[in-house]
């Protein structure tokens, strides 16, 4: 199957590396307007929940990421002069360009094609070879 994902930021890496993970003869394309490098956004917060359904995903993956994060139990909420805390909840955060280039690293390991510095067309017969085309 031909894939074609616009979108390089962690959604559309972490579909396209699903995609390859559940069959290594798709050809994935993942399209990304800006350089590798660039990033909007300073971090990104995940749920041990959510951790622990990317580890089912990709265990490889889950743990390059888990080894860049932080992880916290509590909360607190400050609010009129006091502070509530929150226990239980189990977070980990990792800043958003280390997350990008674990992704695009992990990628291009299972042979996922990334194409940086590429705007995409609304003309429709761009994608008329592609079986499958995402936007993330």
């Amino acid at each position: 199957m031909r894939i074609a994902c616009v979108g390089g930021g962690p959604a559309g890496l972490l579909f396209a590396i699903s995609m390859k993970l559940r069959d290594p003869a798709h050809d994935v394309v993942v399209f990304e307007r800006n350089e590798p490098g660039d990033t909007f956004g300073w971090g990104v917060v995940f749920s041990d929940q959510t951790m622990e359904n990317l580890r089912a995903n990709d265990p490889k993956s889950a743990a390059d990421i888990e080894a860049g994060f932080a992880h916290w139990d509590d909360i607190d909420v400050h609010i009129h002069g006091q502070t509530i805390t929150s226990s239980g909840h189990g977070f980990v955060g990792i800043g958003r360009k280390r997350l990008l280039n674990i992704l695009q690293d992990r990628a291009r390991e299972l042979g996922v094609r990334l194409e940086f510095r590429t705007e995409i067309d609304v003309d429709p017969t761009v994608f008329a070879d592609y079986d499958l085309i995402v936007a993330s």
